[in-house]
């Protein structure tokens, strides 16, 4: 225990703080990308599109688009456990 009382954490709020900016910019930067490649996808003809998507990079993205889905919903239970770290004098 630390001090105060309170659990000694592994991790304090401002390294929190700063793991959880990093983590959302990444987030948002994997989406851009994504709707990038979802435009550029609509304009190849169907042949194209066809060849592209039979393809094991097509199914790489796929799964990691899936993996990011899943990642997201990890960053908002670890934006809950940030919050729940802020130092009352923050609240």
């Amino acid at each position: 225990m630390s001090d105060d009382n309170q659990p000694a954490r592994d991790l304090d709020y401002a390294q929190a703080q700063l793991a959880y900016s990093i983590i959302e910019t990444l987030i948002e930067h994997t989406r851009v990308v994504s709707d990038l490649i979802a435009m550029m996808a609509q304009v190849l003809d169907e042949d194209t599109t066809k060849a592209l998507t039979q393809t094991p990079t097509w199914s790489a993205y796929l799964d990691s688009r899936r993996a990011m889905e899943k990642t997201k919903r990890e960053v908002e239970k670890f934006a809950d456990v940030l919050k729940e770290m802020k130092p009352e004098e923050e609240r």
